[in-house]
């Protein structure tokens, strides 16, 4: 019973085939008419300009974010009179004002004689801190410490340029980091 089934499959693709060549010559006919009826409009490229290297010429000036332009700047804020920072530009610096507040994590406090004592983590190490001591980056001095966070107040400079104070707080990091 298979048998049957197969030549009239073979038979009928066969007849198909066939069919399709007539189509196939036709289609062969009129592309063969397009291509000689249709003729491409291109236009010719431009001639290339010469390339004239030119020697970099900023080299010899100062870098805009260099630190000697950045320390120029705030010694002429310095002088200015009743500016934030120039208080901050006398003074010597302290260890951990060389690392971001977000390199720190407060994990513990402590009282020592009375005063609060608040223990940080940087780069795997502890530093207790106290009142008055100065972190991160931005001028902070600690104003006040208790079991769950430390007050700081950072001196930044605004959109308009001016220096200003900001408070920011170091809270508490339940489990470490």
């Amino acid at each position: 019973m298979r048998q049957p089934q197969h030549k009239l499959l073979a038979l009928l693709a066969v007849l198909s085939l066939t069919a399709c060549g007539g189509q196939h010559d036709e289609l062969q006919a009129w592309m063969d008419q397009q291509r000689q009826e249709v003729k491409p409009n291109v236009q010719p490229l431009t001639e290339p300009r010469k390339f004239h290297p030119q020697a970099y010429a900023g080299m010899e000036s100062e870098e805009p974010f260099s630190q000697n332009k950045l320390t120029g700047a705030l010694k002429n804020e310095a002088t200015q009179p009743n500016s934030a920072v120039s208080a901050e530009l006398n003074r010597r610096k302290e260890p951990l004002e060389a690392f971001p507040l977000d390199a720190m994590s407060m994990v513990g406090s402590v009282n020592r004689k009375g005063a609060p004592y608040a223990l940080l983590k940087v780069d795997e190490l502890l530093y207790q801190v106290k009142v008055g001591d100065y972190l991160g980056q931005n001028y902070g001095k600690i104003l006040a410490i208790t079991e769950t966070d430390i007050t700081l107040r950072e001196i930044v400079q605004d959109a308009a340029g001016e220096w200003i104070e900001r408070p920011t707080t170091l809270q508490l990091q339940e489990g470490g980091r």
